[in-house]
């Protein structure tokens, strides 16, 4: 039975590529995709979820937007990263069909609640929208069966020196999330920093000549451009969002470890950090799967083989 799993995103280059990943894989049911304010403002990733999904003529899958703002703090976006539209770079269709009137919220508890089987969520951006359907929704708890996350790091941030940009935008979000007591996926900076994809990938993807390989194609070409930046010492650009569909689907090309992790809220120079328990020093169960390592031409393989199943 393909996995139920709701994808909530901030699309944002490699939130798109997840989507195309997921909505490649016949292993995987995607029951709504909900978005959240993040990569852009809450209207550009709305709408650029909508674009996607015309793209991959996938009218039939429900749509929601989520909540406009962190729970406490104001809204911090990663323009210099996605551009003006959140998916600069290639050119992608308007969208055909509209978004559910009910919010993203109320869409995710409304297809928990309605799943005969447990549901998985997999969350790309920040935090946000879990965080109130946990909040509002606590009779569902035991019907969601894992929550994946794209966020945070064991090591070093890439928004500050500490946090990754995820976690740092709705810290008090993720801090709901990891106390949760759901099981906890977490894809951070230490594996999808390796999940890097080079010139040659890409060319390997436009030559599959199909429109969804170019759209891919466009926006990797893009997503290039900012981590080209010397600070980062790439050899080519991290698919980060994608790391948590390909787990889903291929967890044999990762490595992984279960620790506590604790989200820092205060902190004058480490707010939205995720302290992870590495060493096990806190006595502190783990509450999380931390993804450490990767197969990097395993996950290129398969992002590839998938999407060239959209040829016409």
């Amino acid at each position: 039975m393909p996995r139920p799993i709701i994808i909530d995103c901030d699309p944002g280059h490699d939130d798109a590529i997840a989507l195309i990943l997921a909505l490649a894989s016949p292993e995987l049911n995607v029951k709504a995709v909900t978005t959240c304010a993040g990569n852009q403002t809450p209207d550009k990733t709305l709408r650029n979820a909508l674009r996607i999904l015309t793209l991959l003529e996938r009218q039939d899958i429900p749509v929601a937007g989520g909540a406009l703002k962190p729970l406490l703090r104001e809204l911090i976006i990663a323009d210099n990263v996605h551009g003006e539209t959140g998916l600069d770079g290639p050119s992608l269709p308007d969208p055909d069909f509209s978004p559910q009137p009910e919010n993203a919220v109320e869409l995710m508890a409304k297809i928990v609640r309605a799943s005969p089987h447990p549901v998985t969520i997999v969350a790309t951006g920040p935090l946000t929208n879990v965080a109130l359907l946990l909040a509002g929704h606590g009779a569902l708890i035991a019907k969601i069966d894992r929550i994946v996350i794209m966020g945070g790091a064991v090591m070093l941030g890439n928004w500050t020196p500490a946090a990754e940009f995820n976690i740092f935008v709705d810290p008090e979000a993720a801090d709901r999330v990891f106390k949760s007591g759901i099981p906890i996926t977490m894809a951070g900076l230490d594996v999808t920093h390796q999940a890097q994809v080079m010139d040659e990938d890409i060319d390997r993807i436009r030559q599959l000549n199909n429109p969804v390989a170019e759209v891919v194609a466009g926006l990797l070409d893009f997503f290039m451009l900012y981590h080209r930046q010397e600070r980062w010492g790439f050899q080519g650009a991290p698919l980060h969002d994608p790391c948590t569909i390909a787990w889903l689907l291929a967890p044999e090309l990762f490595t992984s470890i279960e620790r506590w992790v604790g989200i820092e809220t205060r902190g004058e120079y480490t707010q939205g950090m995720t302290v992870v328990d590495y060493y096990q020093l806190t006595g502190h169960t783990p509450n999380a799967e931390v993804l450490m390592g990767i197969d990097r031409k395993g996950f290129i393989d398969l992002l590839v083989e998938r999407v060239a199943r959209y040829a016409v």
